[in-house]
């Protein structure tokens, strides 16, 4: 028999399925920890393999850098002659132990970059038992372009914008007799911190279907303010590169189309505004 039945037929409310907030707080810091040791993991391994790692960071630096090639082999289409003159710009340490965190501090950028899918993976994971099954099924789909985007930014800064730009700074004299010597904690941080903005610019086309998802926005007031947009684009443009007018226009011109793209994906959220 059972001892108390009418426990057995009480009625199940939402309330008995929702999680406390204390078990909240215990899956948040377990997800963090994940997240810590995989990060901390992986940056001992980059630390670790030192040569490789700088062989990567340092090679825009080189004149016969990838970029440099590819450039090359386009112009020689329309003039056979065309060739990049050689150049050579020194990398210098001020400090005693300037080198030692550099190696820490890229150590752990670069770790955070790979371990980024996880990152994104455990946010999802946490957050989506309060979403929707409508709302999971295209939160999946943002959070893999998110991570697209991310890198499609990180590559360009790399191939393009942080190679043609320290080619122009480093090179550029207003002398002969003056020749420029940049330190390695002032290439380690440009290097950084621009890859890091161009990922998340790249982010414009998932913050307006978002914006548009909420009804903040739609296609004909992005079409109708176009002119101001890509007036603010070169603004921000300015601000996240190096103050030469080449970066700016190489970053600006992705950045505008990426603003065109935006427009398109709008209008598909609502095609009736």
């Amino acid at each position: 028999m059972n001892p108390n039945p009418t426990r057995k037929n009480k009625p199940t409310t939402p309330d008995d399925d929702l999680m406390t907030f204390g078990g909240h707080l215990e899956v948040l810091r377990r997800m963090l920890f994940r997240v810590v040791a995989v990060t901390i993991t992986l940056a001992c391994v980059i630390f670790a393999f030192k040569t490789a790692t700088f062989n990567l960071l340092l090679a825009p630096s080189e004149w016969n850098f990838a970029t440099y090639r590819w450039i090359e082999q386009l112009c020689k289409v329309f003039n056979p002659a065309f060739c990049f003159n050689e150049f050579h710009v020194d990398l210098i340490a001020t400090d005693l132990s300037s080198q030692f965190m550099t190696h820490i501090s890229t150590s752990i950028y670069l770790a955070l970059l790979f371990a980024s899918p996880l990152i994104l993976f455990e946010l999802f994971h946490f957050i989506s038992p309060a979403l929707l099954e409508n709302e999971k099924r295209y939160s999946t789909r943002i959070v893999f372009t998110i991570y697209i985007l991310f890198i499609m930014g990180v590559l360009m800064s790399y191939y393009i914008i942080f190679p043609l730009s320290f080619r122009f700074l480093g090179t550029y004299s207003v002398a002969d007799k003056i020749h420029s010597t940049i330190t390695l904690d002032s290439y380690i941080t440009t290097f950084v911190s621009l890859t890091f903005l161009m990922g998340l610019v790249f982010q414009l086309p998932v913050i307006a279907f978002i914006m548009a998802k909420m009804q903040i926005i739609n296609s004909d007031l992005l079409a109708q303010y176009r002119s101001y947009a890509f007036l603010i684009i070169c603004l921000v443009a300015a601000i996240i590169t190096p103050p030469d007018v080449m970066t700016l226009i190489l970053v600006a011109i992705p950045l505008y189309l990426l603003y065109e793209v935006s427009i398109r994906i709008v209008k598909n959220v609502y095609p009736r505004n």
